[in-house]
């Protein structure tokens, strides 16, 4: 009986990782930085509550993306002293032992631009199939055995990107369809565009120009298309260019339009933080002032008739999170704000992080909220409208990505390692 037992518990614990929630989307299973996952770390270090850490070849905005057994990072080569640099890669890691199972080519081309290089863009996966985007503008499709099912150049199709700063952002899938936008104007007169392409061919099935009156380097965007669903209508939210706007999915046609992320007209009002989406709420960030939350459901102009409030202490680069109740905002200098979702009132504010610069997105799980900043410090801040630092983890390791939570575990990617922290 005993051994019999002890046979079923082996079993029950071999089936738990097949229950994990996975990570297939640089903000998660949900889009928008929410995971589902409980008995989450609090506490850890470069020397505690590692299980692995797998060295890496050099930085990267890219977050990792995680499905089963599998981790899949888009990954460049270093860079020489001048010039580009030699190759970017998609890599796919066992999640149990943090090893590497295979590597394929994205391309050449890899520098710096800014901050970023060409590895930002963060990849995407059904569980069946995994894309991938470079900011050179080559995306491909893998299995999951590292079969290359097609490639794409954009830049050789619709011409080069125009952004400041480089490309950066990540494919949204939803379906049987990639969204991949390109919203530029600093370097280029080309317009902005949406893509639909077929996930199964790489086939484009629409292209729609996005204009706006953005001017110098405000049509500029890094930010990554959002999933909008409510009662039985399904839309593309994307800002950038001073204004947010929703898109028939099965068309790309423009269905409404917010302007007001650039009241000033301002003309360096990039935009990096991407919008996000909670039911029928959606929040709009621009580059801090002001961050715009609006009710979904309208149609043309909705810049008075759907907005439901303004918030002058947004973020920059850090996406915001929130569970639909309460709305966690932290900008680049590591201030932290608790708005309440509905009427953007103030629950707390202005409460002090560690100080640093904060670049990666903030991820909400386990009733908690897990910051992570540039010198690799992840504060673990509580959940709720009480302000309370629960940890504070230091890497000590340059880092722009943000977290990724699968299997009771936290993912982090810095300059030298992708770390798997949990309990073993």
């Amino acid at each position: 009986m005993t051994r019999t037992l002890s046979i079923a518990a082996l079993v029950v614990a071999s089936l738990v990782p097949l229950r994990a929630e996975n990570w297939p989307h640089w903000r998660g299973p949900q889009r928008n930085g929410i995971s589902g996952e409980t008995n989450l770390p609090v506490k850890w270090s470069a020397a505690d509550g590692v299980i692995w850490k797998l060295p890496m070849p050099a930085m990267s905005g890219s977050t990792p993306i995680v499905w089963g057994d599998r981790i899949f990072l888009n990954v460049a080569d270093p860079l020489p002293e001048s010039g580009e640099g030699p190759s970017l890669h998609l890599w796919c890691v066992d999640r149990a032992k943090g090893t590497q199972l295979w590597t394929r080519p994205l391309g050449r081309g890899n520098r710096m631009q800014r901050k970023q290089n060409m590895s930002t863009p963060s990849p995407v996966t059904d569980g069946v199939n995994v894309w991938v985007m470079t900011g050179t503008g080559i995306l491909k499709a893998f299995d999951l055995t590292g079969r290359e099912i097609w490639t794409r150049d954009i830049q050789a199709d619709y011409g080069r990107f125009g952004l400041n700063w480089g490309y950066g952002s990540s494919p949204l899938l939803h379906g049987d369809a990639l969204f991949v936008q390109v919203l530029h104007g600093m370097r280029t007169d080309d317009p902005s565009y949406l893509l639909r392409l077929d996930k199964a061919s790489g086939r484009t099935i629409w292209r729609v120009e996005r204009p706006t009156n953005a001017r110098l380097e405000s049509p500029d965007a890094y930010t990554t298309p959002a999933l909008l669903q409510y009662g039985q209508t399904t839309e593309i939210v994307v800002t950038g260019g001073d204004v947010v706007t929703g898109h028939d999915p099965a068309t790309g046609r423009e269905l409404w339009r917010a302007s007001g992320l650039n009241p000033l007209n301002d003309p360096n009002y990039r935009i990096v933080a991407s919008p996000v989406v909670h039911g029928d709420l959606i929040l709009a960030p621009s580059r801090e002032r002001p961050l715009l939350a609006l009710k979904a459901g309208g149609r043309g102009d909705v810049s008075k008739s759907h907005l439901l409030w303004t918030f002058d202490s947004g973020p920059d680069v850090p996406t915001p999170v929130t569970d639909g109740s309460l709305v966690y905002v932290i900008n680049d200098r590591g201030i932290m704000f608790c708005l309440e979702a509905r009427t953007g009132r103030e629950v707390y504010g202005r409460q002090r992080l560690r100080p640093g610069t904060y670049s990666a997105s903030p991820v909400l799980a386990d009733g908690r909220i897990y910051v992570t900043n540039e010198d690799g410090v992840t504060s673990v801040i509580q959940a709720g409208p009480e302000f309370r630092v629960l940890a504070e983890n230091d890497f000590d390791d340059y880092t722009l990505s943000s977290p990724a939570v699968s299997g009771g575990r936290i993912y982090f990617r810095t300059t030298k390692f992708l770390w798997a922290i949990g309990s073993k």
